[in-house]
C-alpha cells in the first residue's frame, strides 16, 4: 500500500506539537520541523514510532538520565540526542 507522505508529514508534526507538555511540545516540534523534511518514508514510518514513546521517558532520553529506549532505530535515536534544542 501506498503511503501518502504529505499526510504522515502533517500526522508527525501535529503530534510532535501536541503532546500534554508545554516543554516537550516545544523540544519535539523543534526536533520534527528541523528534520521530516530531510527523511524518506522508512524514516518518517520511524519517526512516528519513535514519537509514540512517553514524554518521560523521552525527556530523561534528551538529557541523559536513561541511556536507552524501547526504540529500534538508531538514526533517530542519535539525531534526537544530539539536537541542540535553544
Amino acid at each position: 500500500m501506498k503511503i501518502d507522505i504529505e499526510n504522515l508529514k502533517k500526522k508527525i508534526l501535529y503530534r510532535s506539537q501536541y503532546r500534554g507538555t508545554r516543554e516537550m511540545d516545544k523540544l519535539l516540534f523543534s526536533f520534527v520541523s528541523k528534520y521530516i523534511d530531510k527523511m524518506d518514508e522508512i524514516k518518517l514510518q520511524n519517526l512516528e514510532k519513535f514519537l509514540k514513546n512517553d514524554d518521560e521517558d523521552l525527556y530523561k532520553f534528551y538529557n541523559g538520565i536513561i541511556k536507552r529506549l524501547k526504540y529500534e532505530d538508531n538514526y533517530i535515536l542519535k539525531l534526537f540526542k544530539d539536537f541542540n534544542y535553544k
